[in-house]
């Protein structure tokens, strides 16, 4: 049992007003995922070519300044960082992923989290509460966020098994259930060069969607082939630069609820993390049907 919330403000005026709308939902879905919980937040994007890598150091000691210079003399580009506790957004010129292979080859104790230019990715062991606080969600601002909270069922409690899960550019996943053949996609997908980096059940259905997504798909059409693919129960909120997606398989065992005004769309899955959304009591509410994707763009 897991908690999944999702936020798009469709005014751009409130964007300010993100975090600050997004944290009762978060700390509402602790009894559903009490040990985990993490966040990817869409913000205004970074400029021309330049990128952003969410970056993760758990409890190591990491003097960022110094891993600045040392980028700096290395590749040679504009690169600034912003940290916060021990996570840290790195803005870089550089090719991402030049960024990344330096990260692995001279600090391999710092975890790359998220790629993209839009995309700002937390996610940490404890209460949700107290993971919001550590990272001061209510601060956050932009146009649309996913977060989760976790109860491990079949993986460790550790950072790295905690969702958001990433793939590619600017995409993430959250998952409420439990897949069945999560070796199976494994054992097909890394053949074809796609690599994992955990366990995690949720895991196999992100990678399946970066394959699908590498081979020229668009997301919904991916999602759809996920049907014959992905083995198992589950509610699955996706986000992107622009949109926020969600579906349920084809029992709809796992909970959801959307909460639908001229001002946002709200996801839950439970309506008590949307009870305290302004005008809620005037929002189009209803429970996504079974294999039917739903999506809102900003």
């Amino acid at each position: 049992m897991c908690g999944i919330v999702g936020l798009l403000l469709k005014k751009p005026g409130l964007r300010d007003q993100l975090g600050a709308l997004m944290v009762p939902m978060l700390v509402g879905m602790t009894e559903r995922g009490p040990d985990s919980a993490g966040l990817a937040v869409y913000t205004e994007p970074v400029a021309g070519t330049l990128h952003k890598l969410s970056l993760y150091r758990g409890m190591h000691a990491v003097d960022w300044s110094q891993l600045l210079a040392s980028l700096a003399k290395d590749l040679s580009h504009e690169h600034t960082i912003a940290i916060n506790g021990n996570h840290a957004v790195l803005t870089t010129a550089a090719d991402p992923a030049d960024v990344g292979a330096w990260l692995a080859s001279r600090a391999p104790m710092i975890a790359v989290l998220s790629i993209g230019q839009s995309i700002d990715l937390y996610k940490d062991v404890g209460a949700p509460a107290e993971i919001a606080a550590r990272y001061q969600f209510q601060r956050l601002r932009g146009s649309h966020l996913v977060g989760h909270t976790r109860m491990a069922t079949e993986s460790a409690v550790t950072p790295a098994h905690a969702h958001p899960f990433t793939a590619g550019r600017d995409f993430c996943l959250v998952h409420n259930g439990s897949l069945s053949n999560p070796h199976l996609v494994r054992k097909k997908l890394e053949p074809l060069g796609i690599e994992f980096e955990t366990d995690n059940d949720t895991e196999a259905a992100c990678r399946f969607f970066e394959w699908r997504l590498r081979e020229g798909d668009d997301l919904k059409t991916a999602v759809q082939r996920g049907f014959s693919e992905l083995d198992g129960f589950f509610t699955f909120l996706m986000g992107t630069d622009t949109e926020l997606l969600i579906v349920r398989d084809a029992f709809a065992c796992k909970p959801a609820v959307v909460a639908e005004t001229d001002e946002y769309v709200a996801i839950a899955s439970e309506f008590r993390s949307l009870a305290h959304l302004p005008d809620i009591a005037h929002a189009s509410l209803f429970e996504p049907k079974p294999e039917e994707i739903y999506s809102w763009r900003i």
